[in-house]
């Protein structure tokens, strides 16, 4: 005689539906509770939809996947909601992740954050089932977090490659520095609306949406996945050769000024429409999910949970979701809000502050950093050499305020004076110290003939430290913040022409030998306060 192991008795579907009343409401009010507490977060991806052209495709996403949860109704409804424990602590994961992302102010790490948060708090509260039984809707929100500059860079340059050397294979002579290129006709920039980032993020999400609801083999979705990765790149490298091909046949009266972007639209409107007709062929039949006695069949999944165990689990899902900001309010206590103030750097070495820099032969030139706490610009000169210093300083920072931002450039693609024409990274010996600096050259005019060009050299101060790279710059700013030191940044860029009689790197290493401490005291004393100004400052005292 064998022993039978004891089963949970199935749910009927008065059971679903009881348990549907008990936990729907309660899961509701932990969504509303989870977008209060990130409202900020949640305002600035709105923000993002309504004032990036990149990012309007997200105002869709929150409706779209609400419609894929209503498409799922009947299905659902055979399901008993039972809470589970286990994400709590993904939730708990989701919850540090956003915390380390709003101490280092990383706005696309503390969105993806927030959305795991909306997404977890499923399962958490309605169960596994049920969240399997949504994973494509609730995986699909995630489509609204603005994510996808890092892409600008390489996509741009891929731009460039294939359009040059497309008009070179059509016979069209091409002189190119960077992302600017010359043709008989006229002169063109790759610029941000030429990356395709727009295009690919649109065509991903519709592609993926597309995926779902026409095909139910894993692995026909994923290729069509890849495919709508695939299209839009080459389709945006077409379109680039194809505008500049009609400027230049046309003698630039055509496909010019605003022309290019709504032929650009067309063709990717024309493209994606054409996949999606070819992606129809494999088009495969849904598989239907709830026979039509459905309402006479027990209810999956088990046995409703009890009302005590739903209450547990909402209970845990908002502790987790306060947790983060309990912990960000007792740091931001530690820390000073007060506004900073620069002084001016008292030059050595022979440098002497020029009172009128437009007197110089050094161009009228700044970086485009948005809303520093303080900043300040200097023009330096000795024996007909000119060096501007530039420094901008930031204090408690935010979404919309910092230092290591997309937003802060060197020039804007579509400047008027100057494009870049290189960059790169250097380590430098200054004052006993070694500091590695980012290098860029700007160029005036067009890129045949003999143009001004400028010298840059760029490196950020942490708290007392110099760092090139934009991510350990991340983390020691908020290694900083935990140590209860607070968010302390600058940036420091300094540039001089090329006269043609002595090397721009010899001239910016000589200014910088002999003034990296005068710069380090003027960081520190707007750190510390004024106070302290009288102090000498050295980047192994601050910075270890």
């Amino acid at each position: 005689m064998t022993a039978t192991p004891l089963q949970a008795p199935a749910a009927t579907h008065a059971d679903s539906a009881l348990a549907w009343r008990r936990a729907l409401p309660l899961w509701i009010a932990v969504a509303a509770w989870i977008g209060l507490w990130y409202r900020d977060t949640a305002r600035a991806m709105w923000d993002m939809w309504m004032f990036s052209d990149t990012y309007a495709h997200g105002v869709l996403v929150l409706p779209l996947a609400l419609w894929l949860v209503w498409r799922r109704r009947e299905h659902l409804a055979t399901l008993a909601p039972r809470p589970a424990a286990w994400p709590l602590l993904l939730m708990a994961g989701a919850a540090a992740v956003w915390f380390l992302a709003d101490l280092v102010v990383v706005n696309a790490a503390a969105q993806f954050a927030f959305v795991a948060l909306l997404v977890l708090s499923v399962p958490a509260v309605l169960g596994a089932e049920v969240a399997r039984a949504l994973m494509f809707p609730l995986g699909f929100l995630f489509f609204g977090v603005p994510f996808g500059d890092f892409l600008l860079e390489p996509l741009m340059q891929g731009t460039a490659d294939f359009t040059v050397a497309a008009l070179r294979l059509s016979g069209v002579p091409v002189v190119r520095e960077g992302l600017h290129f010359e043709i008989p006709s006229g002169s063109w920039s790759v610029v941000e609306a030429c990356s395709g980032v727009r295009y690919l993020i649109a065509s991903v999400m519709v592609g993926s949406l597309f995926a779902y609801l026409n095909y139910r083999s894993p692995r026909r979705r994923w290729i069509f996945v890849g495919v709508s990765i695939l299209v839009p790149i080459l389709a945006n490298w077409l379109r680039a050769y194809m505008i500049v091909m009609l400027g230049h046949l046309s003698d630039n009266r055509i496909a010019t000024g605003v022309d290019h972007i709504i032929y650009g639209w067309v063709f990717f409107g024309f493209v994606i429409l054409v996949m999606f007709m070819i992606g129809m062929r494999w088009a495969e039949p849904e598989a239907s999910e709830v026979s039509p006695q459905s309402g006479t069949r027990p209810a999956a999944g088990g046995a409703a949970a009890s009302l005590a165990a739903l209450a547990v689990m909402t209970a845990g899902a908002v502790m987790v979701a306060v947790a983060p900001h309990a912990a960000g309010s007792a740091l931001a206590a530690l820390e000073r809000d007060d506004t900073p103030v620069l002084t001016a750097v008292a030059a050595t070495g022979g440098w002497q502050p020029v009172l009128a820099p437009e007197s110089v032969s050094l161009p009228a030139w700044k970086p485009l950093y948005q809303r520093p706490s303080a900043e300040s610009a200097q023009v330096f000169g000795r024996d007909g050499s000119y060096v501007g210093l530039y420094l901008a300083y930031y204090r408690a920072q935010d979404a919309k305020r910092k230092l290591i931002s997309q937003a802060n450039i060197l020039i804007n693609s579509k400047d008027p004076d100057w494009a870049l024409a290189g960059s790169g990274q250097r380590p430098v010996q200054a004052a006993g110290q070694r500091i590695d600096v980012r290098t860029a050259e700007l160029r005036a005019g067009r890129v045949s003939g003999a143009r001004q060009r400028i010298q840059i050299w760029r490196v950020y101060w942490v708290n007392g430290r110099w760092i090139e790279a934009d991510v350990p710059a991340k983390l020691y700013g908020g290694l900083m913040r935990l140590a209860g030191r607070g968010d302390e940044s600058a940036v420091m860029v300094l540039h001089t022409l090329h006269d043609g009689q002595r090397d721009p790197g010899e001239v910016l290493q000589e200014f910088l030998d002999a003034n990296l401490p005068g710069i380090e005291q003027a960081l520190v004393a707007a750190r510390d306060g004024p106070g302290l100004s009288s102090l000498a400052a050295t980047s192994g005292a601050d910075g270890q």
